[in-house]
């Protein structure tokens, strides 16, 4: 029996473990996507001047705004980059080396945006922005996937959802920088935008010190010893005989199988259900709107009435909405369990789109209808964090083996990235076409996600790969017999599991 040190001891290891690979991780998603925001205008007439001193050019207003869109996109284009060679950075040098070999990208990065200025070059801070970007990338896919794979059983959920809360307090922490009084000034830009180089420091004096997941030292590597020695220090107590048998036991499905390409993800019945479910989930976390709400909140505010020198003020109470939210996801996750944290962040979202655009409708009508729409950009925010922004990061762990995990992430991580960038990209175009009615496509994409939740996705919570892959097995053999599917006897070696969900 452990004893209460122990199990302190056990903690207080799993806790600092996930805050040193977290703030050099998904914190700067979060954190350089909400540096953007504020140094907007500086960097626009720093185009212009570095167009007029080279060229001798006067920039029109929408050359300005396309090189600017460039700047912006280009953050998507990385993460996209990224989340491609994440992959097969996990399966080469292991879940923890890859986070710390990721922040070369960063340190790069944050080299070439504070030099940008004094270079008179604009095109470095899109060069900076895609080396940002592949940081971005490689942490969103490789963090969770790390914690997922060192949590006990019982904390898995929680411990992979504190990457999302992680990158919510990187927005946070991103809007608190970028005011004007701190760094977001005209003589400061260059520094907001090489910022990112400290928590990514911080990262490199302190993850060392933590071991690699015991799943891929044991699976991937074979190494038994040190995937005992990584549980010891993870757990703060010897090893439980549960905990190592479910390891061994996927080690042992996974002999002799390769690590799989996502290219093949896609023609294994085997996995369809739980890849389609990736695709779903992840797709949904972008294109339902939340990313788009905090460039409209702006605007809303203006509306309401606000003086535009507390709107920067006002606006770090989104951040921290989406923080709180994901801060309550997480201690709520273990007890409400995936799907219904889920769904009912989806269908909240939902309605909560549908009362914004009627309170937009009739803003110009009824007086406090701005002060309605203020309320729906903090609740859809809130609902986000409480559902998607949480459990999404979650799932390739726990719904797919060790051999297909790396290029599920890489193919979750790719759909994300590519909606972000849609999203980005089509969402100034959807606010002139449609105007007051241009969140009615992010409610639809929520009510969907919220079905396909309740119909197709099996509930994970506390239970083992073998569990979860059965459940899975009832659809993806749907009308067949998986005991005599080829899947299962010959690529999967999952007889215990097929004979189960058979009968």
């Amino acid at each position: 029996m452990s004893s209460p040190g122990a199990q302190k001891g056990s903690s207080l290891t799993l806790v600092l473990m996930v805050a040193s690979a977290a703030i050099g991780g998904t914190l700067q998603y979060g954190y350089n996507l909400a540096i953007m925001n504020a140094p907007t205008t500086f960097i626009q007439t720093f185009i212009n001047e570095t167009s007029q001193e080279r060229w001798g050019i006067q920039l029109e207003d929408y050359q300005v705004t396309l090189i600017w869109t460039i700047i912006v996109s280009f953050f998507s284009l990385g993460g996209f980059t990224g989340a491609l060679i994440a992959g097969p950075m996990t399966i080469r040098f292991g879940r923890k080396k890859c986070l710390l070999l990721n922040n070369i990208f960063l340190m790069s990065g944050a080299l070439i945006a504070v030099t940008s200025r004094a270079a008179k070059s604009f095109e470095m801070i899109i060069i900076s922005r895609v080396l940002v970007g592949i940081n971005a990338g490689i942490s969103m896919n490789v963090q969770p996937m790390y914690f997922g794979e060192s949590a006990p059983k019982h904390l898995r959920g929680a411990i992979s959802l504190s990457s999302a809360v992680f990158t919510a307090f990187g927005v946070v922490l991103g809007q608190v920088v970028g005011l004007r009084k701190i760094l977001g000034s005209e003589p400061c830009w260059q520094y907001l935008l090489a910022s990112n180089a400290i928590p990514g420091f911080i990262q490199l004096l302190t993850l060392p010190w933590f071991p690699e997941s015991p799943r891929y030292l044991l699976i991937d590597r074979g190494d038994k010893e040190g995937c005992l020695n990584a549980l010891r220090r993870l757990r703060g107590r010897e090893v439980e005989n549960d905990e190592l048998n479910e390891i061994l036991e996927e080690q042992a499905q996974s002999k002799g199988v390769r690590p799989r390409r996502p290219w093949e993800l896609f023609t294994d019945q085997a996995v369809r259900w739980q890849l389609l479910s990736v695709i779903v989930i992840s797709s949904a976390m972008q294109l339902c709107g939340n990313d788009s709400i905090y460039f409209y909140a702006s605007y809303v505010f203006k509306e309401a009435g606000i003086s535009a020198d507390k709107i920067e003020y006002i606006t770090i109470g989104t951040g921290s909405c989406e923080f709180t939210a994901c801060i309550m996801c997480n201690l709520l996750i273990e007890r409400k369990g995936r799907r219904f944290m889920l769904m009912g962040g989806f269908i909240l979202m939902t309605v909560w789109a549908v009362v914004f655009t009627i309170a937009l409708l009739f803003e110009h009508y009824i007086s406090w209808m701005p002060y309605l729409s203020m309320a729906c950009i903090f609740t859809y925010i809130l609902s986000f964090g409480m559902g998607p922004a949480g459990v999404t990061g979650v799932l390739p762990t726990e719904i797919f083996n060790q051999s297909a995990r790396p290029a599920a992430y890489m193919i979750a991580g790719s759909m994300m990235w590519i909606n972000l960038f849609i999203v980005g990209m089509i969402f100034p175009f959807l606010v002139s076409g449609l105007k007051e009615f241009c969140f009615v496509p992010f409610a639809a994409v929520c009510f969907l996600s919220s079905l396909y939740v309740g119909m197709f996705l099996p509930e994970t919570k506390g239970k083992s790969l073998s569990a979860i892959t059965a459940e899975f097995h009832k659809l993806n053999f749907k009308g067949l017999d998986p005991l005599h599917s080829p899947q299962c006897q010959a690529k999967y070696q999952l007889g215990d599991v097929c004979h189960s969900t058979a009968l």
